[in-house]
């Protein structure tokens, strides 16, 4: 019998809250090496603070977060600026500066935190362009000269900038058409394949998650209530799973007003 590998990131009894609102009641989720996780569930249960302890922007009450067996929780800002080097993120909105061109902004990480030089980085900024389908002249426009579905792209193009080990996606394709938030979605696979990264991402489309998830967890009420892999979440047998993937308004979780 083969022994179990370690997780890439385990989350043990997680809890945090916000006053009087008890956000997270105790998430427990491991996420394998080189596996695309999804965390799905409604507004307000838990998504989003989940992924911002495993990032430390937020700082959990109690519990444990391990990243290659390393307890982020307690780190010094130094040690947790090299877990983070480690880390890809395409955030909801995109995030892009306005300011800068795409391959500034596809390389700003980069530049901030090595010493490449200004036409290397022009270039790899070109090459991730490439890797997202886009063409090189893209490289010296604004975002604001780019349609929605580029600008996700170009975000997803700084995302995999640095070969992250472990990238983040924080509802990919809020805000797409569906036709787009399917080659978003194919790309977020390509992408994360050539890399050999594991993916953690948020989201409450159900398409993105057919298409993106090698497994699924589902957060209600501050914890993870079922996790399995995508050909099971179909028949996971979990009545509150049902309700959310099948987007059916009667059932266990009620909507608040």
């Amino acid at each position: 019998m083969s022994k179990k590998s370690t997780p890439k990131i385990e989350l043990k009894n997680v809890k945090k809250a916000f006053g009087k609102n008890k956000v997270l009641q105790g998430v427990d989720l491991d996420v394998a090496k080189g596996e695309s996780m999804v965390i799905i569930g409604g507004s307000g249960s838990g998504k989003s603070v989940t992924l911002k302890c495993i990032l430390g922007l937020i700082q959990p009450d109690s519990g444990s977060i391990l990243v290659d067996s390393q307890e982020i929780t307690k780190m010094s800002s130094k040690q947790k600026e090299k877990i983070n080097s480690k880390f890809g993120m395409l955030f909801q909105g995109g995030a892009l500066f306005d300011s800068l061109t795409v391959w500034e902004n596809i390389s700003f990480g980069l530049r901030a935190t090595s010493n490449i030089n200004k036409d290397d980085a022009y270039s790899l900024a070109v090459d991730k362009l490439k890797a997202v389908g886009l063409k090189d002249h893209v490289a010296k426009l604004f975002p604001s000269e780019l349609s929605g579905g580029m600008q996700k792209r170009v975000a997803l193009a700084r995302a995999i900038a640095a070969e992250p080990e472990i990238i983040f996606f924080d509802e990919p394709t809020t805000g797409l058409d569906p036709i787009m938030a399917d080659v978003i979605n194919d790309l977020i696979v390509k992408c994360v394949k050539d890399l050999g990264a594991t993916a953690v991402s948020i989201t409450h489309d159900m398409a993105s998650v057919r298409k993106i998830a090698d497994k699924v967890a589902m957060i209600y009420d501050g914890k993870i209530i079922w996790n399995g892999t995508i050909k099971k979440m179909e028949n996971s047998g979990n009545q509150y799973v049902d309700q959310f993937i099948h987007g059916r308004a009667t059932g266990p979780i009620e909507m608040v007003a």
